[in-house]
């Protein structure tokens, strides 16, 4: 037998250099980072996995880079596994170098292969050049790795810092993306562009909020560290582990039918008054409460993922309350990947429908308003999943097909409100294209207060029901579908090409 103190100082050794990998940046800058109210790269995987349950990989890999600015491994979220890697800002910059880009391979590889969500948190400068001796790069590509789990697993983005290049490039590549109030996302920080533009800019002009949010590039918008990690556990909730899983289904403790009879106040009869799409989604789900995708961006359609009758759903709403309901360009590609999103995994879909048609006008049309009408149709028209589809008061030519109106669209069910409205355009406008005389307008008047019941006589939707029966009419659709989505689902086959 060999001498026990072998053992011994291999173990040491081990040790030492796993506490230089934990020792990240260096005491100064952890405490530094401490003392601003932020947490550093270990402590966010902490804060977001369940509690003792992170298991890491590649603490060595680097050399002198401790973890080489990546954090990564797999741990838990609510008892359900996930992989997760964060980007180290402590060290280098949290800059990407050859041992990390082939860690971010890795959990993406682990991702696909047990077929779990993959978390990652962004606060780095992106590519690392290399220096003489540094490992060598090529290999297996990480970017290549996420974008084929797209549809597969869940993806998610979170920016909790400065990111940059590289690895910003994850955040439109993942399914969800969040970002802190104090973070910034860009293809190239300010250095670069100062010396490429010669333009002076900060890092919150360049891909703060302001731009990040309103371009799209970002979804949601956190407070702080610790309100972000929260609504990264929040989302996946919703979600199967894959799309090989139905959603979990939740004991909300409001799963039963109710009558919603504050709806007629709600809901205005008047078909041109505005009001809030959101507070009847809120009366319709569970509990009234829901989690909004995107709620700065594209505002003129509600997405948000919520339980109805315990079953998680994406609930897809026009907004009366900004421009009268109107699908502008922003609002068709946010709806688009949403129920993209919703579709790959499994959730049903109840879109709610109250809106006078796509934007019209010459800044719509040049934004492209033709081609996202095209994909937000594409996406509803393909899905597989659930479709429940309920008209509140209008919908209007390119409209209606969005929004899953137009009959025998694959839905579930398909309702309307007494009343609804609907054609190629509204009486007005209709009157107004043929130059027709008041006589006629009052015809096409009449003809469109009686269109509801027109659309129903030829089946055009299933039932009219009374407003406040319209939680009660969702879980019949839900209730009708239970046998389909109790079967073991696959993934959602891959055809066609989106506009």
């Amino acid at each position: 037998m060999g001498d026990s103190h072998d053992w011994g100082e291999t173990l040491d050794d081990l040790q030492a250099r796993r506490a230089t990998a934990f020792a990240m940046g260096g005491a100064d800058k952890l405490a530094a980072r401490a003392a601003s109210g932020r947490l550093d790269a270990r402590s966010r995987i902490a804060a977001l996995l369940d509690d003792g349950s992170f298991s890491e990989i590649g603490t060595l890999a680097g050399g002198s880079a401790p973890a080489d600015a990546l954090v990564a491994g797999v741990g838990r979220i609510d008892g359900r596994p996930v992989a997760v890697g964060a980007e180290d800002f402590t060290t280098m910059g949290g800059s990407i170098g050859a041992a990390a880009s082939r860690k971010r391979w890795r959990i993406a590889d682990i991702a696909s292969r047990e077929r779990v969500p993959l978390v990652m948190l962004l606060e780095g400068a992106g590519h690392r050049p290399p220096k003489p001796g540094d490992p060598s790069a090529g290999g297996p590509g990480d970017l290549q790795a996420q974008g084929r789990l797209s549809g597969y697993v869940p993806m998610v983005c979170a920016v909790m810092g400065s990111s940059a290049g590289h690895g910003a490039i994850t955040a439109p590549l993942c399914d969800w993306s969040v970002m802190t109030a104090d973070a910034a996302i860009f293809t190239a920080g300010p250095p670069v562009v100062k010396a490429s533009l010669g333009e002076d800019v900060s890092k919150g002009e360049l891909g703060g909020p302001a731009v990040a949010i309103a371009g799209g590039v970002v979804h949601n918008l956190a407070a702080d560290d610790a309100s972000l990690l929260a609504d990264v556990r929040s989302y996946l909730g919703f979600f199967g582990s894959s799309a090989w899983e139905q959603p979990p289904w939740c004991d909300t403790g409001d799963l039963g039918p109710r009558r919603l009879e504050d709806m007629l106040e709600i809901v205005p009869r008047d078909g041109s008054a505005g009001y809030d799409m959101r507070l009847a989604v809120s009366r319709v789900v569970d509990g009234g409460g829901f989690f909004q995708i995107q709620p700065d961006f594209g505002p003129s359609i509600v997405c948000a993922l919520a339980r109805i009758g315990g079953e998680a759903v994406g609930v897809v709403a026009n907004q009366p309350s900004v421009i009268a309901g109107s699908i502008d360009v922003d609002a068709a590609d946010k709806a688009a990947h949403f129920i993209e999103v919703c579709d790959s995994f499994h959730l049903p879909l109840v879109f709610l429908t109250d809106n006078p048609g796509v934007l019209a006008g010459t800044a719509s049309e040049r934004a492209g308003i033709l081609r996202a009408g095209a994909r937000m149709f594409t996406a509803q028209t393909r899905a597989t999943t659930v479709k429940i589809q309920v008209t509140l008061r209008k919908a209007y030519g390119f409209g209606s097909c969005v929004m899953a109106m137009n009959a025998f669209d694959n839905q579930t069910v398909s309702y309307a409100f007494p009343g609804a409205t609907m054609g190629a355009m509204g009486s007005s406008g209709a009157s107004d294209a043929v130059g027709a005389d008041e006589h006629t307008r009052e015809e096409l008047r009449q003809a469109e207060l009686e269109s509801s019941y027109r659309s129903a006589s030829g089946l055009g939707f299933d039932e009219l029901i009374d407003p406040r029966d319209l939680r009660n009419a969702i879980l019949t659709g839900l209730e009708l579908s239970a046998r389909r989505r109790m079967d073991s689902p696959q993934p959602k086959a891959r055809v066609g090409i989106t506009p």
